[in-house]
């Protein structure tokens, strides 16, 4: 039940709680001062009454009878041991206060009608029922509408807080005055944290920029070093780290571009079939197109056509889309896939050409990637390889940026497997991207 409900039967269960407490307590208090005061005109009339008989020996007129047929057995028993007393009565000829005392022999008795009365006490209750039921119906809607507004308030911090975790860091719960209460505080805590977040998060950012900006310059003197090295096993080995230093660095400025989102997608036409077999072509052997108009072979060539312009790419599925994102995408699935998981390496494309899964045959992807999505400097198991962590990170921000969906996940008799799916309809050519790449 929505917090909502559970507030507003609350507030109806208080309140049908309260009316019958209250109409409860009315009743036995009318209904006791009620028989109080006929008890006290009974034992007023019984007493006036035993005078007279004492006096005169006769009763008639005051009120009083001797030895009445309908006095209670219990008040009898009470005055033949020699006292008086009272007793309320509701037998057929109705409700009624009895009092008797003995006189000599014989019993004196006096009753008091309380027909009347007690049809009054009931209008009462009848009363106090419909005003009950009048004020549940009146503060019924009013809880409601109290309990509506703070579900209302407490599901914008709850889906502000979520477009916070999506990445929209942006976002805060409300702007202006805000009333003084709990739900107050917990708005004002988030929208806190938010800031504190994006601070922290901008300054991580401009970090990453600035320190991948800083090492270009004394990389391109280390390229230049290296390339004037005389030839060697010595020399290779530099020549080798300073092109991955180089790729680091760049892979590093493409972060921060699409962690500031200056990344902007460039729509147009593009066959994926063919686009798959350029790319699967360029990531070496073992790997092998199923579904691309064709079977590429672990050359990546289908048919012998080694220049890939195969007659049969006109007829290719079509996607509009920034190809040159998508193929940077798919490069780093495919290399990923060669460099943590086993061969075979298999690329699927989907008849529309919109759905496009990566999958090795290797370990399957670590649970923390599966779990929180792909975190830069950070590979998994020790099983999938070595590596800095940023290509599955570039490949799920490049996705967002052609507003494409990247899924993870392990095939069902394993291998990891990773699911491209396109867009039907793209987002418009310079849209922001879906969100920042996560850090």
């Amino acid at each position: 039940m929505a917090l909502r409900w559970r507030i507003s039967a609350l507030v109806a269960a208080a309140a049908c709680a309260v009316a019958a407490a209250v109409g409860v307590l009315v009743h036995e208090f009318s209904r006791n001062r009620e028989l109080s005061q006929a008890r006290e005109s009974a034992r007023v009339t019984l007493d006036r009454a035993a005078v007279t008989y004492t006096r005169t020996g006769e009763v008639q007129g005051s009120g009083a009878a001797l030895d009445a047929p309908g006095l209670p057995g219990d008040l009898r028993d009470l005055v033949e041991q020699g006292r008086r007393g009272t007793e309320f009565t509701t037998g057929p000829a109705g409700p009624a206060m009895w009092a008797a005392r003995p006189a000599g022999s014989r019993v004196l008795s006096v009753r008091v009608d309380l027909t009347t009365t007690m049809r009054d006490i009931g209008a009462l209750d009848a009363s106090i029922v419909v005003a009950g039921l009048i004020t549940t119906a009146v503060v019924l809607p009013l809880g409601v509408l109290t309990a509506g507004r703070m579900s209302r308030r407490l599901r914008t911090a709850a889906g502000t807080a979520r477009r916070i975790a999506a990445g929209d860091l942006d976002a805060r719960i409300a702007a202006g005055p805000r009333p003084r209460d709990e739900i107050a505080d917990i708005s004002t805590a988030v929208d806190t944290m938010a800031g504190a977040l994006q601070k922290r998060l901008l300054g991580e950012q401009r970090f990453t920029a600035d320190v991948a900006h800083e090492l270009r310059t004394p990389l391109m003197g280390l390229v230049t070093a290296a390339e004037l090295l005389p030839e060697g096993e010595a020399a290779g080995y530099v020549r080798d780290r300073v092109r991955v230093l180089g790729t680091l660095v760049e892979e590093l400025l493409e972060i921060s571009r699409l962690d500031a989102g200056a990344e902007h997608a460039d729509m147009s036409p593009c066959p994926v079939g063919p686009l798959v077999r350029d790319v699967v072509a360029r990531s070496g052997p073992a790997t092998t197109v199923v579904g691309a108009d064709e079977t590429a072979d672990t050359d990546g060539d289908a048919d012998g056509d080694a220049d890939g312009d195969a007659d049969g790419d006109a007829g290719a599925p079509t996607v509009r889309t920034d190809s040159r994102r998508l193929e940077r995408i798919l490069t780093n699935l495919v290399v990923n896939a060669h460099r943590h998981g086993r061969a075979p390496v298999v690329v699927t494309v989907s008849g529309d050409g919109r759905t496009v899964t990566v999958r090795d045959h290797g370990p399957g992807y670590p649970r923390t990637l599966l779990d929180d999505g792909p975190q830069r400097f950070r590979t998994g198991a020790r099983e999938r390889g070595t590596g800095h962590g940023l290509g599955l990170t570039i490949a799920l921000g490049q996705a967002q940026v052609i507003g494409a969906t990247l899924e993870f996940g392990d095939a069902p008799d394993g291998g990891a497997l990773a699911t491209l799916r396109l867009p039907a309809v793209p987002p418009p050519a310079g849209a922001d991207p879906a969100g920042p790449a996560e850090l």
